[in-house]
């Protein structure tokens, strides 16, 4: 209840001074983008003052930021030290699991025994896939994100994307952990994803559910992978 009420005192303060909450976004998107693809790992210690120095903004925004991604449980406070990195834990990283193969191993035998056309969505996202491979793995988490939700989404569910949705963050971060884990695995994953594609394209819901799931368990197995 005590974070409901600053998020609505924030909101309520920004009606009658943009500035302050255009500050507190701004640091949000900062805090959080570092977040999902891997640049602040597990286990890292945020400061609150840094943070305010490297933005050029006082510590009552980046304070509300890691309020709201307190909420959010990507950061854990700690009074006058700053905010943790939450790890994803391995039985957090088991649900997640257990959740996507339930979702999509159902959606792509779906979308490909019903004929869906995806294939230019399907086709864009690897492409976005393959840059990010040639920048050296930036962007890759959110593209292999978009990749598996338009076929979630292809299965015209809008219960189950909704709550594939509400896996969003967790997914990007376990993407994000998976590739430092090995970045050289990218061409790994994009080579699965278009298998995925292809035997959805020819219409083999069999192959195409079995692909999958065998995507997603080497995908969580690296994830899983403790660091050396």
């Amino acid at each position: 209840m005590c974070l409901r009420f600053a998020a609505m005192r924030v909101e309520l303060d920004s009606r009658s001074a943009g500035r302050p909450w255009s500050a507190a976004q701004r640091a949000y998107d900062f805090v959080k983008e570092r977040l999902l693809d891997g640049r602040y790992a597990g286990g890292t210690l945020l400061s609150e003052n840094e943070l305010a120095r490297q933005l050029d903004l006082s510590r009552t925004p980046v304070r509300q930021a890691f309020l709201q991604l307190e909420a959010e449980e990507l950061l854990e406070l700690y009074p006058r030290r700053g905010a943790l990195v939450r790890p994803i834990s391995p039985s957090e990283a088991d649900d997640v699991l257990e959740a996507r193969l339930l979702i999509e191993e159902h959606c792509a035998r779906r979308v490909a025994a019903q004929g869906v056309v995806v294939g230019s969505t399907l086709s864009e996202a690897i492409a976005a896939q393959e840059q990010a491979l040639r920048s050296g793995g930036t962007g890759f988490a959110p593209a292999d994100r978009d990749f598996h939700r338009a076929i979630v989404a292809a299965n015209r569910n809008p219960i189950l994307l909704r709550q594939y949705d509400s896996l969003r963050d967790r997914l990007q971060r376990i993407a994000a952990t998976a590739v430092a884990r090995d970045p050289t695995r990218i061409a790994q994953f994009i080579a699965e994803h278009r298998e995925i594609a292809a035997a959805i394209e020819r219409r083999d819901a069999h192959v195409a559910a079995e692909l999958t799931a065998a995507h997603l368990l080497h995908a969580h197995e690296l994830a899983r992978r403790p660091v050396i």
